[in-house]
């Protein structure tokens, strides 16, 4: 039933949209915005949904429906160029049940703005949630490699939720990587993000990362988790201080707080799922 409920809704989107690149398909997107929350319908206005999406900001300045340049493509999941963009397609999957690309693309013009973070939410009924599920929100630079930034996996059918400090382009895979080795990634991307900031606020998250990477190798989990929380707290502390804090449609701030506090997020859910499911 699901499944026919998809061709029909895919049938009825075809009439309206316009292919924009090989082998993807353009979907209507219809974008509602409100102080710091944007909310984002995906296909036809005829038919229920293929996705809604949420996009909620710590504190936003000129957020519109226009300002915020969503848009969203059924893409083929044989795509090879595509593909390429995510490494080892073998075990990074694109669901053939929502292959879903969402840009965000914020035109310098609209003047969008927001300090430290902010949340993204996709809800769909395409796909099944089930517990320990191995979906996973994926974030790249358009058309750059796509890195997990997963914050939480709910039921809803399926929410995936990420925290943000920039944006870009976002789709839902299926992760069969060793949990262990996405850990591994997510500490060394911090670290890398670390070693840009001023030379005063590194040693702290440097310590803090020591910290995480001990406790793992000791199957110290909870340690594990609670020095990433304070890479959060550190990075709250010195937003707007030590540490810039804000992103801007224009492109020329580094938000450094923001990425701190995206990247404990993403890592802190993937500790959780290694401490509860392995490896």
């Amino acid at each position: 039933m699901k499944h026919a409920m998809f061709r029909n809704l895919l049938a009825a989107i075809s009439l309206l949209a316009t292919p924009v690149v090989a082998g993807a398909q353009a979907l209507p997107v219809q974008v509602t915005a409100s102080g710091n929350v944007a909310t984002v319908n995906i296909g036809s206005p005829a038919l229920p949904p293929l996705a809604d999406l949420t996009f909620t900001f710590d504190d936003a300045s000129h957020l519109t429906a226009q300002s915020l340049g969503v848009s969203a493509q059924l893409v083929d999941p044989a795509d090879s160029t595509l593909l390429a963009r995510l490494g080892d397609a073998t075990l990074l999957q694109i669901d053939s049940a929502l292959p879903l690309l969402v840009t965000v693309a914020a035109p310098a013009s609209g003047g969008l703005s927001f300090h430290r973070t902010g949340r993204y939410e996709l809800h769909t009924h395409q796909l099944a949630y089930s517990l320990g599920s191995n979906l996973r929100v994926f974030k790249a630079p358009v058309g750059g490699h796509f890195v997990d930034v997963t914050e939480e996996i709910a039921a809803g059918s399926v929410r995936a939720r990420s925290r943000y400090s920039g944006f870009s382009q976002f789709l839902v895979l299926a992760d069969l990587r060793p949990t262990s080795s996405v850990v591994a990634e997510k500490i060394a991307r911090l670290r890398t993000r670390v070693d840009t900031l001023p030379a005063l606020e590194r040693p702290a998250f440097d310590g803090y990362l020591d910290d995480v990477d001990s406790a793992v190798q000791a199957g110290d989990y909870a340690g594990a988790i609670a020095a990433v929380d304070l890479v959060s707290a550190r990075a709250l502390q010195r937003a707007g201080n030590g540490l810039a804090d804000e992103w801007r449609a224009s492109r020329d701030a580094d938000n450094q707080a923001g990425d701190l506090l995206a990247g404990a997020a993403t890592l802190k859910f993937s500790l959780a799922y290694l401490r509860d499911y392995g490896d």
